[in-house]
């Protein structure tokens, strides 16, 4: 059974910095793509970035490079987030996903997210 665990959520202060984390079993995490996403309230769930399944390729939506950074752990089936400079408009559950593309039809499993609230 594949699981993905999202943590490392919560609220912060606009200019502050998180860390999620997503944890992964039950698939075997070298072969797959990773990715984060997030779906603010009223909105549809967005592409956030992505990193390829050794690491050496990322993908990062132009509202986010620059700001957020996404890593992997291929030792530990870990993959992270680290979000500096937040604005309210980050203010989104967001979901890590495992697939086999970089594509948002290619994410095969997801987790149950984690909300992330950005105070002005």
């Amino acid at each position: 059974q594949v699981q993905l665990v999202e943590s490392g959520g919560g609220l912060v202060q606009a200019g502050g910095s998180l860390r999620l984390s997503c944890a992964a079993s039950g698939l075997a995490f070298t072969s797959y793509n990773m990715g984060w996403f997030r779906q603010a309230p009223g909105k549809e769930r967005a592409f956030v970035t992505a990193i390829s399944s050794g690491g050496s390729t990322t993908y990062y939506a132009g509202s986010v490079k620059g700001r957020f950074t996404i890593s992997r752990d291929n030792a530990k089936n870990t993959m992270y987030l680290q979000m500096n400079s937040l604005n309210p408009d980050d203010t989104a559950v967001y979901y890590c996903a495992a697939g086999l593309g970089i594509g948002a039809s290619d994410f095969s499993y997801w987790g149950q997210g984690t909300q992330v609230t950005v105070s002005s």
